[in-house]
């Protein structure tokens, strides 16, 4: 790890935990401040009379342009609107960023074709060289990253596919489906290696992630259950069933492997401990479903986006708010965190993709398109949509 990224972040934590308003005592009027400033009115006049009257209505009249120049500038600022500022301080001590941040309407660097109907998830492999794609049309699609060369097409699924997971290691990819199944696959030849069918009436499967050591995935269901399997002996390891849990949309691994946090179709996200399946923590902020979460890389903090039109980062240990993102005007579908943990990119439904600096706060761009999911590149240079115009974008990270 560069230690000076994680000085920097340390600073950054450390700053907003202890973040303190500071007062200054002004001096009282007493008789002896009187006197100063009688003193100094008295030398003012002294000044004034010695000076040329032609000095004087100069001095006067770059005055009087200074002042209409700060005016000036306090009206244009007051034109501009409340919604520029897209960081919200939610407790006292919070710091609170405004911006302004530019659109940016220039084309993606590469658009892959071959889905009929909308892309639901993509996923890179964590080398960089291939990205996969899956979607309404039931496949999963796998591309050279480089040259936009198709692969692969994976038809092991007969209905939607709702999610997707590239091994950390490279070797498989993990994928859920509406048809109720989650499987496993080789990412190189498509040989199906484990696959789980939910015999529930509410069968569809919607999501799906790794641990750290590519042994076991997690899955959500949308009968509100989430199961954690042993994919290499092929054996169920637990299933976390929490009260009044529907349809887990999202569900993430921390990145040291010893918890999860999973959504359902309300406004809660949950951890809970990756080996005994114990409930540790419930976090409540959004006002609406909860439709994405995923962890930072330095595993201190989770990002959650939502239906109510925000992004929210939260403490992974207490829950404690750490900023509110606001920016789109409708729902959230995804987010991602580049791989160093400094820009979150989110995709909504309002057409538009937006880079955060998640360290201030700051809209970085917006880039004008629809995303239904998004992933950084392993290198961080670039970041991929799926979009329901069944095309897989690459973007440049300005």
């Amino acid at each position: 790890m560069d230690t000076t990224r994680q000085s920097r972040q340390a600073q950054i934590v450390q700053a907003q935990e202890e973040l303190e308003l500071e007062f200054l005592d002004l001096p009282d009027g007493s008789e002896a401040t009187g006197n100063r400033w009688a003193w100094i009115g008295q030398k003012f006049l002294q000044w004034q009379r010695s000076l040329h009257p032609r000095s004087w209505r100069l001095i006067g009249a770059g005055f009087t342009l200074l002042l209409t120049l700060v005016a000036s500038l306090v009206i244009f600022s007051s034109l501009r609107p409340v919604t520029s500022s897209l960081l919200i301080a939610t407790h006292p001590v919070a710091t609170s960023v405004s911006s302004d941040p530019a659109n940016d309407d220039q084309h993606p660097l590469k658009v892959y074709r071959g889905h009929v109907g909308a892309v639901l998830n993509v996923a890179w492999s964590p080398d960089g060289t291939r990205l996969a794609a899956g979607g309404h049309d039931a496949t999963i699609q796998i591309w050279d990253a480089h040259t936009g060369k198709l692969l692969m097409i994976y038809r092991g699924h007969s209905n939607e596919v709702l999610g997707m997971a590239w091994s950390p290691d490279g070797t498989r990819i993990a994928s859920v489906s509406r048809d109720a199944t989650a499987q496993v696959w080789d990412a190189r030849t498509g040989r199906l290696l484990f696959i789980y069918r939910n015999q529930n009436s509410f069968g569809a499967v919607y999501s799906v992630a790794w641990s750290p050591d590519s042994t076991r995935i997690v899955f959500g269901e949308g009968d509100g259950l989430t199961q954690v399997w042993d994919v290499i002996a092929g054996k169920h390891v637990l299933t976390y069933n929490p009260m009044n849990s529907r349809a887990v949309l999202s569900v993430a691994w921390s990145p040291d492997g010893t918890r999860i946090a999973s959504t359902s179709d309300a406004t809660m996200v949950q951890v809970w401990d990756a080996t005994t399946g114990k409930h540790l923590l419930t976090y409540e902020g959004h006002n609406d479903l909860v439709s994405d979460v995923m962890w930072s890389p330095n595993n201190l903090v989770i990002a959650s986006a939502s239906f109510d039109a925000t992004m929210q980062i939260w403490n992974a240990r207490t829950g404690k708010v750490v900023f509110i993102y606001y920016g789109h005007t409708n729902f959230v579908y995804c987010l991602a965190w580049s791989p160093d943990g400094r820009i979150l990119v989110s995709g909504s439904k309002d057409g538009s993709i937006q880079l955060w600096h998640t360290y201030l706060g700051q809209r970085i761009v917006t880039f004008l398109g629809q995303a239904n999911s998004v992933a950084w590149s392993p290198y961080g240079t670039l970041f991929a949509t799926g979009g329901s115009d069944g095309l897989v974008k690459l973007w440049p990270v300005v």
